[in-house]
């Protein structure tokens, strides 16, 4: 089968050790099943997550592309920046809007206390005047899917988020929204990444649906490196930090070996090449 699946960072910070597991994750499902299968296309696309404007910053973005070349990972095609695809989300904004299903809300987060909407403007019939958000009408449908990891899910997004804000007061595209998009438009089969973005995933298949994506792609969630056992790492950990790393000496191979180490993958800390990573992970993938 064809298998097509993306890094997606945000370039809000830097690269970090916990981007390094995902990215092993990414390249090495990828190239371990291009090397073990006969037949079908294999790959890797790097799609530059720069839906908000206020916090991503053109350093950031830079710095991630050539930490991603100076470890090795190569995607391949041109990358793709979020920012530059408001049409795609506009028009998918339209379709959903002429089925009725959008609604403008004046709620900020801190009004949303519990963490779930609970659909206080859904039928106040507020106007779209570029300073409110707006929201998707989520149904009641439980979602059911497999994780390659994790088995069978079932998740039901009405009772978990509410309807889901897929345009923000500032103007910004939400994640929810955006990737939903991406991945629809780009055709990804695999959607790889951390466990904290488990609980997305059954809004984000009703999210699809609803734009006319009736199967959705595979998921596969993987373990985070936690800085404390409640805290994974963040981009402003220094200890953590690819280029902090870098500029202590370190190699390529041992950053990437040591987040193997660290994520399990391996058993001791050794230097892992990133031509290596589809050998380290071909007995993960074997059993998905």
């Amino acid at each position: 089968m064809d298998i097509l699946t993306r890094f997606a960072p945000a370039p809000t910070g830097y690269l970090h050790l916990g981007h390094v597991v995902n990215a092993i994750y990414v390249w090495g499902f990828a190239q371990s099943e291009r090397s073990e299968s006969k037949g079908g296309s294999k790959g890797v696309l790097l799609r530059i997550e720069d839906h908000d404007r206020q916090r991503s910053r053109p350093e950031y973005d830079a710095a991630i592309l050539e930490d991603l070349s100076w470890l090795g990972f190569q995607a391949d095609a041109p990358v793709v920046r979020q920012s530059e695809r408001g049409d795609f989300y506009a028009g998918a904004l339209e379709a959903l809007r002429a089925k009725g299903l959008v609604y403008a809300c004046s709620c900020s987060r801190s009004e949303i206390a519990s963490g779930r909407y609970p659909g206080t403007c859904r039928d106040r019939g507020l106007r779209d005047d570029g300073r409110v958000g707006l929201r998707v009408r989520i149904d009641d449908a439980v979602e059911r899917f497999d994780d390659l990891r994790h088995g069978a899910q079932a998740q039901q997004p009405s009772a978990q988020c509410g309807d889901v804000l897929i345009r923000d007061r500032d103007g910004n595209w939400t994640y929810q929204f955006a990737a939903v998009v991406d991945d629809t438009l780009q055709g990804i089969t695999h959607v790889i990444r951390g466990d904290d973005l488990l609980a997305s995933t059954g809004r984000q298949i009703q999210i699809a649906r609803l734009l006319g994506r009736e199967a959705p792609p595979r998921f596969l969630h993987h373990p985070l490196i936690m800085k404390a056992p409640d805290q994974k790492l963040s981009k402003s950990d220094r200890d953590t930090g690819v280029r902090d790393l870098r500029a202590r000496g370190w190699t390529a191979p041992q950053v990437i070996g040591r987040a193997a180490f660290l994520a399990g993958l391996i058993r001791e800390p050794r230097s892992v090449r990133a031509a290596e990573v589809p050998d380290m992970m071909s007995a993960f993938t074997r059993g998905f």
